[in-house]
C-alpha cells in the first residue's frame, strides 16, 4: 500500500461568523480524534484583527484555526486523517452529537482507493467535514 501520510499544509484558517458557536461545536468533535484547543487569541489583539482559536495535537502546535467575524466559503471541505476506522466512526458520532448533519455515514470509498474509509458531516455553519482512514483496519 502506498504511504498516504504527510501534508505540506502547515496550518489552515477557517472563517466563521460566530467563533463561540464554532468552538463549542469543534472542541468535542476534534477531541474525539485527539485534537485539542491549544491557543485562544482574543479579538483586538492587533487593531482590526478578529479573535481566533487554534487547535492541534498536544505539545506540537495549533494548525487548525477558527477565525471570528468571517463568511464561510462555498463548497468548503476539510478532511482530518485518523489512524483507524474506529476513529472515523467516533468522529462521526461526536459530530452528530454536537449538532452536525450527516452527509455520508462511515463507509469505504473505493472511488478514491480500496482502503479509503471516511465519514462526512456538515457542521452548523455548513462546512463539509470528514474523518478519513487510509488503512484497512
Amino acid at each position: 500500500m502506498p504511504d498516504r501520510s504527510g501534508s505540506r499544509i502547515d496550518h489552515l484558517n477557517l472563517a466563521v461568523p460566530d467563533l463561540a458557536a464554532a468552538v463549542e461545536f469543534y472542541e468535542p468533535v476534534l477531541a474525539s480524534i485527539g485534537i485539542s484547543k491549544m491557543l485562544v487569541i482574543p479579538s483586538g489583539y492587533e487593531e482590526g484583527k478578529p479573535g481566533m482559536t487554534g487547535f492541534g495535537l498536544a505539545d506540537v502546535k495549533p494548525y487548525f484555526w477558527l477565525v471570528d467575524e468571517g463568511e464561510v466559503g462555498s463548497n468548503m471541505h476539510l478532511a482530518f486523517t485518523v489512524d483507524t476506522r474506529a476513529q472515523v466512526e467516533t468522529f462521526y458520532r461526536a459530530a452528530l452529537d454536537a449538532g452536525a448533519t450527516s452527509l455520508i455515514a462511515p463507509s469505504v470509498h473505493a472511488e478514491y482507493h480500496g482502503d479509503y474509509y471516511g465519514a462526512f458531516v456538515l457542521d452548523p455553519h455548513g462546512i463539509n467535514l470528514e474523518a478519513v482512514c487510509h488503512h484497512p483496519i
